[in-house]
């Protein structure tokens, strides 16, 4: 049995839970979300905690049940707390700000690439290389970031472009000199 989908979701105290057949909304003080979850697995609310079962014990069935629970709480999760993502420049003139709701970034092309955020996400710079993106689903925050990143991926020679924070770019060595 899977051991994620097997724990339990503590809801906390501001949040609250309704369960309409496969349809999971959860409200919380930071907004609200709701998700269809696959027709393989059951959720059950027991008083402060929110249990998510298989209904049979198929290939599907163990496939989806750590997944549909990993969602759910990452539901409780951000309407309660909400989630970031931090994100570094690197390089010599490389920078980025924010106009109105969008990210404009200046990393070494021709033109400046904007970026425009969806409903329920945020984005915020630092010291013009260090970017925020905030918000309240896991998945849009993160799909944000990558496109983010996907601007200008770090180079392995001198470690310019965009990166997440603390992520470890491995360097190659340059060209050996003439002899």
């Amino acid at each position: 049995m899977s051991r994620i989908g097997k724990r339990p979701i503590d809801i906390p105290n501001k949040v609250t839970v309704t369960i309409d057949g496969q349809q999971v909304a959860v409200k919380g003080p930071k907004g609200e979300l709701s998700r269809i979850l696959p027709a393989e697995v059951s959720v059950e609310q027991e008083g402060e905690t929110v249990l998510v079962l298989r209904r049979d014990e198929s290939r599907t069935a163990r496939q989806r049940h750590g997944l549909s629970r990993t969602l759910v709480a990452n539901m409780v999760e951000g309407v309660s707390n909400g989630f970031e993502k931090r994100l570094q420049i690197q390089g010599v003139g490389y920078r980025a700000q924010v106009q109105g709701r969008n990210l404009i970034l200046n990393v070494g092309y021709s033109k400046p690439v904007e970026i425009v955020p969806p409903e329920g996400v945020q984005v915020a710079v630092e010291n013009n290389t260090n970017v925020i993106v905030s918000g309240i689903n896991k998945e849009i925050v993160g799909n944000i970031a990558a496109r983010i990143r996907a601007v200008r991926p770090p180079e392995p020679y001198k470690g310019k472009g965009i990166r997440y924070a603390g992520e470890v770019v491995r360097r190659k060595a340059g060209k050996a000199g003439k002899k």
